[in-house]
């Protein structure tokens, strides 16, 4: 039964992540422009609606899953086809739910872990359609990150979880502007480091060596890749945020420890 909550839960998240994911890139933009003719746009407003037909949706077009299957993939109003990404982002989310009740058990540290994987999970959908990372979410992940520990419900403490922010925006971004003083050309955004700040309030400042190493080395191998696919976009700009999501994700399960010895570093966390 516990197994079905959790999974219930995270089918209702993964229907909102979906909303997140769709309409935070569009406020960004819409706040850039700052143009006020523009109608009212945001997490609330307009109700869903298809993006063919702009019929608003009845509730039962909403049911997380249930709906796509009931419809076939297709619009109830216009017949278009429904993007897989909302099932498969609500079915992700579902059985990430399940995960980290099964990990950690059913309590706060459990919830906790969820919440943290599914704002991984938003942010590097986001970044990797749209390469931004909205700080809407870049902010969640390092607010709740620093009331996480100072609560006790992460494995560090508060002074642990600050150094791990200040070290992981720090880093990111000495990077980024020693690469753009020497080439000047800008090589990642402040999005990135924000994201490795929100990483590092849950991690550790510890953990942000082996993180950066994985996502570094995933990240040019993905790109490889594409390169030698004739996959890789024009300007050959690969969102990082994707790269380090994953990694963060795969520490927070795994551990730090476990991590740096397999990689043979001599220190752990």
């Amino acid at each position: 039964m516990t197994w079905v909550i959790a999974f219930g839960l995270g089918l209702v998240i993964g229907s909102f992540v979906n909303v997140l994911i769709h309409r935070l890139p569009r406020m960004v933009m819409a706040e850039l422009k700052a143009d006020q003719s523009q109608p009212r746009y945001d997490l609330s407003w307009p109700a869903s609606h298809c993006p063919h037909c702009q019929t608003t949706l009845k509730w039962q077009h909403n049911i997380p899953l249930l709906s796509f299957i009931g419809l076939k993939g297709r619009c109830g109003f216009c017949q278009q086809a429904i993007s897989p990404l909302y099932p498969w982002i609500e079915f992700v989310t579902g059985l990430t739910w399940v995960a980290c009740a099964w990990h950690w058990g059913f309590n706060t540290t459990a919830l906790c872990w969820a919440l943290f994987a599914t704002t991984l999970l938003a942010l590097a959908v986001i970044d990797w359609q749209t390469t931004l990372l909205p700080d809407d979410l870049t902010q969640a992940l390092v607010w709740g990150g620093l009331m996480a520990s100072a609560m006790q419900w992460l494995p560090i403490g508060l002074d642990q979880s600050v150094w791990g922010a200040v070290t992981g925006y720090g880093v990111l971004w000495l990077v980024a502007t020693v690469f753009q003083h020497l080439t000047g050309k800008q090589g990642m955004g402040a999005g990135d480091f924000k994201l490795l700040a929100g990483l590092g309030t849950w991690l550790g400042p510890l953990a942000l060596i082996p993180l950066l190493i994985l996502a570094s080395l995933s990240g040019a191998i993905f790109g490889l890749t594409l390169k030698f696919t004739h996959r890789l976009p024009a300007d050959g700009y690969i969102p990082f945020g994707p790269f380090l999501a994953a990694a963060g994700l795969l520490i927070a399960v795994v551990g730090t420890a476990p991590i740096t010895a397999w990689m043979g570093l001599s220190f752990a966390a």
